[in-house]
């Protein structure tokens, strides 16, 4: 009998803890650590400001614990940043910018235990995803509020660099203007930054004295807004409602919520389904929107906008379809074709209507 007890007793204690490991391991696949790099502080109003609402969102809608650093550099330092993360737990790491891509494709191959998450880049790895929006598609909608809106049909755009994000977005917010507004052009300034308010402004301000009476932009500050308003000008934002930072001229702005893509892929891990992909949402998906109209905005607009947004995300309307002229007149997308993903991925040239040079052109 004393044997028989001793024996249940062993298989008892080797159960419990066969269920401890079990639930020990099950506790540590659900800890998700995120780490998020920054191009600009979390208080730019722009683009890492809506990346970082992501982060504390996530906080609080899934329960994770997540880690940030700001104002790094698009540079080879930003792999000692993922390191400094890994070693606090993370086991997800978000790199906010494209000029990280190359360094997070290096240091996956070195962490393949980690998941990595590349915005606006387009490399992967066996542990790397990429990941954007497609942003053109609100951008689009906002040229119409601004072909609306211009009385002297010479608009403003204050943008970063001469790269396909930034090209394709100049284009799209174009295309816009021109279906409501024909004779109207789109005056493109390059700043050569991400993030400087005194230079953004500075450039608005060039655009302005150029008697643009609306400003547009691709730029991580509410320079541009600001400046349109001390003008008595109106405005197009970008990346968050910036309606604050210019109330008298601030009239909508294209908009990131990268909360369900991040919720997807965090479930993916949690599930163990995680696969490197490379991912380009619209407004379909929520990734992207369009803030109200402000009353700056033309009345006529909210229809026609609205008409508009439904189409897309229907898609029963495509924005880069042919007949699409290049700035010089050539038909660069024959009547009835449709750019594909991979062709507006590495556009290199402006439609009809834009004003400007592209430097590599």
């Amino acid at each position: 009998m004393r044997q028989l007890i001793k024996v249940l007793l062993i298989i008892t204690i080797i159960s419990l803890l066969i269920t401890g490991c079990s639930k020990s391991s099950t506790q540590k696949n659900d800890e998700i650590v995120m780490g998020f790099i920054y191009i600009g502080p979390i208080g730019d109003g722009g683009w890492t400001y809506a990346q970082d609402q992501a982060r504390v969102r996530l906080e609080q809608e899934l329960g994770i614990k997540t880690i940030y650093q700001e104002n790094v550099a698009e540079g080879p330092e930003v792999k000692d940043i993922v390191r400094n993360m890994i070693d606090q737990g993370a086991n997800i790491i978000s790199a906010g910018s494209f000029g990280y891509m190359d360094y997070i494709e290096e240091i996956s191959h070195e962490y393949p235990e980690v998941k990595f998450l590349h915005c606006s880049g387009y490399k992967t790895t066996e542990n790397m995803a990429n990941y954007f929006g497609r942003i053109y598609e609100a951008r689009y909608l906002s040229g119409i509020v601004a072909g609306l809106k211009t009385k002297v049909n010479k608009i403003g755009y204050v943008a970063a660099f001469e790269i396909p994000e930034v090209i394709r977005g100049i284009n799209a917010f174009t295309l816009g203007v021109q279906s409501v507004n024909k004779d109207a052009k789109v005056n493109v300034v390059w700043t050569h930054t991400w993030y400087d308010p005194a230079k953004e402004k500075e450039a608005a301000k060039a655009l302005l004295d150029d008697k643009c009476d609306v400003i547009a932009m691709h730029q991580d500050t509410a320079g541009p807004l600001q400046a349109a308003q001390e003008y008595n000008a109106w405005a197009i934002g970008y990346n968050t409602n910036q309606y604050s930072k210019a109330p008298k001229a601030f009239m909508t702005a294209p908009i990131w919520d990268w909360v369900p893509y991040y919720t997807e892929q965090i479930n993916a891990i949690r599930e163990n389904r995680w696969e490197p992909h490379s991912y380009w949402g619209g407004m379909a998906d929520g990734i992207v929107t369009l803030v109200p109209l402000t009353e700056n905005a033309p009345e006529e607009a909210n229809e026609i906008i609205n008409n508009k947004k439904q189409q897309i995300i229907n898609g029963t309307y495509t924005i880069f379809k042919g007949p699409i002229k290049d700035q010089n007149g050539t038909i660069k997308v024959p009547e009835g074709v449709s750019m594909t993903d991979a062709e507006l991925l590495s556009i290199n040239w402006f439609v009809h209507g834009v004003e400007g040079k592209l430097e590599s052109n």
